[in-house]
């Protein structure tokens, strides 16, 4: 089953959303969490930090106490309403934060200057003050605040490290530590921002105005203005705006934006259209199906914001660990600040500098930014790519699957009836006894007579069907009328046995044609049998090549369905599919799937998040095809391929498993790199500057390196 959704208040709860301006990195959420979590009347909190926004979850009668505390914190709060869409976020690194560093830069290089020629102490005072009143400003305050609130954070070891510096008169390195971090933080902030905007890119796709038919004539509105069932209408280059379906003619759309596929889609009269697409080619009218807030772009962006607050084992694992990692280098810290003189000799001052040097290496800033940026930035990935997964659990979960079930219908196949034979048996050819066919079954609501007759209108675009007198249909056996001066019956196997004009060499041919899992009517005159015309949902093109992909992976891949078996392994067969089991209700998948879990260890299931809901809940990943107009797979599904294409399993798998080396690369550069300058400083080769690089240093490191997830490509 999928964990409750984030934003799922508790029972009982009042639920209160704050927009935090200042909060953009784990350090920040640490700080929140030690001030709020203690207060009484406080439930839950849960934090989006890409998009700088706190859910606090209460039984209080007003949230004026936690207003108060988070301006205390100095994190610029902003209480939003319910369903209240927040400002645009400000400039990561504005211009007068960047004159502000090229100053203190400028003055940190010159204290340090005065130091090597040994200038008075009061001219390299001057310049290393200038550089940490333009540059420190804000790393100061913040370590105040983690002061008064009992926090080790890298904000409060940094300033401690910085007094430390000036106490002991390392004024010049005082000032170029602070500038350097004041650089650093600027880079990562920017690149933060980088993977801010991958996700939030994602629901900004639908255009803010729409063309609707008003009043008797075409009107440019606000989007969010639209109702369900008006016109709307889209030209081309332009992007679609609402959820609708096309009302006539037939247009090209670009469908990246929601399904990944790059290719143009062509559309008829009928077809879904999705908000955020493009039309590539003609006019679209369309009728809207759902308004702004309910469209599936919107429900995408809704279930990426989600996935963003939830916890990857990783990264619940990397926040316990530092939780004891910072307070016991502290405390090695002061124990070498004090005992050093005793054990080593060496002066006071020198174990002090050390032991300041170990405080900035200290911070786990690194260890704990590496997994959000990660996750998010797969997230991302996946998402540009047509496959919406549900949080950084499944994203992790993907790498562990040995063996993937497939439903047939609407995964491996195209889910809808289509015409594979026509076979003549007498007087007339293929095309001439389709045509009288599909001239029948134009009367019939049937979805197999419909896709005889749009299997005609394929292969003639230009032709007649012919007029047909004195249709009717016969219940449960076909459809009968009169056409080209004679009568005409188009038939079961059932229909042909009970007019006693079933043959040998008929019964036979359809037999052939049923052992196939193909359904097959018998089109006859008033002579007999003329042609049999078979149907069948037919194999997806790329069914084969996902299967390939999945046994590359060393995935073994199991068909599940509810059709007869003989169906079931002719199209397994055709697939590449060796396990195959038939006749299988819900319930039946839902036991396959736990034996599969007792010899494999982790399944996936993938369905279309309606029939197969039992067995999409109880395995490891639960995978829906063709999501992008099924709300129901949105919601139930751990990941949601948003088209049809089946290959897009083995790109889950994929990513996750770059992820995880991702998230393994991450781990060992924060910890390796700390722990080569923790030997140095008790070793006495390092210094205050060597410290800031390597504690900023590996932090950038790690956030690039999860960045380049988003430029996977399958």
């Amino acid at each position: 089953m999928i964990p409750p959704a984030p934003g799922a208040a508790p029972h009982g709860a009042a639920k209160a959303r704050f927009r935090i301006d200042k909060m953009d990195c784990p350090t920040e959420e640490r700080l929140i969490r030690n001030r709020l979590e203690p207060m009484p009347g406080v439930v839950r909190l849960d934090f989006n930090l890409m998009a700088r926004e706190l859910t606090v979850f209460h039984e209080l009668q007003d949230t004026a106490g936690i207003q108060h505390a988070l301006n205390e914190l100095d994190m610029a709060p902003t209480q939003l309403e319910s369903g209240q869409k927040a400002a645009a976020l400000p400039q990561a690194v504005p211009l007068h934060m960047k004159l502000q560093l090229a100053l203190a830069g400028v003055a940190a290089m010159g204290a340090e200057v005065l130091d090597w020629r040994g200038a008075p102490l009061w001219s390299m005072a001057l310049a290393a003050s200038l550089a940490v009143a333009l540059s420190g400003g804000p790393t100061l305050k913040k370590g105040w605040i983690a002061l008064r609130n009992f926090t080790l954070n890298i904000y409060f070891l940094m300033t401690l490290a910085v007094l430390g510096a000036v106490l002991i008169g390392k004024w010049s390195e005082a000032a170029m530590v602070v500038f350097l971090f004041a650089v650093a933080e600027a880079i990562e902030a920017a690149s933060l921002e980088r993977a801010r905007k991958a996700i939030q890119s994602l629901g900004a796709l639908a255009p803010e105005a729409v063309t609707i038919w008003r009043q008797g004539q075409w009107q440019s509105l606000p989007v969010e203005s639209a109702m369900e069932g008006e016109r709307i209408m889209v030209r081309a280059g332009e992007r679609i705006g609402l959820d609708a379906t096309l009302l006539q003619g037939h247009a090209s759309i670009n469908e990246a934006p929601i399904t990944g596929e790059s290719m143009p889609v062509d559309k008829r009269t009928g077809d879904k259209l999705f908000a955020g697409t493009i039309v590539v080619d003609g006019m679209v009218e369309a009728t809207v199906t759902a308004t702004a807030g309910h469209s599936t772009l919107a429900r995408i962006a809704s279930a990426i914001q989600e996935a963003q607050a939830q916890r990857a084992p990783t990264q619940r694992f990397v926040d316990q660990f530092a939780r004891y990692y910072t307070p016991s280098v502290v405390m090695l810290a002061l124990l070498v600040a004090v005992l050093g003189p005793w054990l080593a000799g060496g002066g006071v001052i020198h174990w002090v500098y050390q032991a300041l040097v170990m405080l900035v290496i200290a911070c786990p800033c690194a260890l704990v930014v590496s997994t959000p940026v990660t996750v998010v930035s797969g997230l991302a990935s996946a998402a540009s790519q047509g496959i919406l997964i549900k949080g950084g659990v499944h994203l992790e979960q993907g790498r562990l699957i040995k063996a993937v079930a497939m439903d047939k219908t609407g995964t491996l196949t195209q889910g809808r009836p289509a015409l594979t034979d026509v076979l003549t048996l007498s007087r007339y050819n293929s095309q001439n006894a389709l045509r009288i066919a599909a001239s029948l079954d134009q009367h019939s609501s049937h979805p197999i007579a419909q896709a005889l007759v749009a299997a005609w209108r394929e292969r003639d675009p230009n032709g007649a069907l012919a007029e047909v007198e004195h249709f009717e249909v016969l219940a449960g056996r076909g459809v009968k009328g009169r056409l080209l001066d004679q009568g005409w019956q188009l038939g079961n196997h059932r229909l042909v046995e009970e007019l006693g004009l079933c043959s040998p060499e008929l019964e036979a041919r359809l037999e052939t044609l049923e052992i196939q899992g193909k359904t097959a009517f018998v089109l006859m005159d008033e002579q007999g049998p003329v042609a049999i015309l078979a149907m069948a949902d037919t194999l997806r093109t790329e069914s084969p090549q996902a299967v390939v992909e999945l046994k590359a992976l060393g995935v073994q891949t199991v068909m599940l369905t509810g059709d007869n078996q003989a169906t079931a392994e002719h199209i397994a067969q055709q697939a590449g599919i060796s396990v195959v089991r038939g006749n299988m209700l819900p319930d039946d998948k839902l036991a396959a799937i736990n034996e599969l879990l007792a010899s494999n260890g982790a399944v996936g299931m993938v369905g279309d998040g309606v029939n197969d809901a039992p067995a999409l809940a109880r395995a490891t990943v639960g995978i829906a095809m063709g999501a992008a107009g099924t709300a129901t797979a949105l919601e139930t599904a751990d990941v949601a391929i948003m088209d049809d294409d089946p290959r897009k399993v083995a790109q889950f798998i994929c990513l996750s498993q770059l992820t995880s080396r991702v998230l393994k690369q991450n781990i060992a550069l924060a910890l390796g790199i700390k722990a080569v300058f923790l030997v140095l400083a008790l070793g006495n080769q390092a210094t205050l500057w060597m410290a800031v690089f390597a504690d900023m240093g590996a932090s950038l490191l790690v956030v690039f390196n999860g960045l380049r997830l988003l430029r996977y490509k399958p």
